[in-house]
């Protein structure tokens, strides 16, 4: 893997639950790492569901390998949220390829 290639930062997150002050449940997103990675856009797509116009982008993301990393996690790339369909790994062990879902829903006026 070339280094100069991974050049946007993302941030690795995972969804927790656990219990507040008063014993209420809370679930949040929590930041798992921060790393370097490319981003590669593979496909796009515009659809009607429920009367609504909805898009759904896939993308390409290539990190170095971490062990960690799982399809119930979630990539932030500048605002934007990718759930990980699939962490697929290279044989050597050195990058991680995640494929990804970004999906819009927008209101129709």
């Amino acid at each position: 893997m070339r280094a100069g290639t991974l050049r946007h930062r993302v941030t690795l997150q995972r969804f927790q639950q656990g219990q507040d002050a008063y014993g209420g449940p809370v679930a949040q997103w929590e930041d798992v790492a921060t790393v370097w990675a490319s981003l590669e856009a593979m496909s796009g797509r515009e659809f009607f569901a429920s009367q609504q116009a909805q898009s759904e982008v896939t993308q390409r993301i290539r990190i170095r390998y971490r062990p960690d990393v799982t399809a119930d996690m979630r990539v932030i790339h500048q605002g934007t949220v990718f759930n990980i369909v699939a962490p697929l790994p290279d044989n050597r062990g050195r990058e991680l390829m995640l494929m990804c879902r970004e999906a819009s829903c927008e209101q129709e006026a």
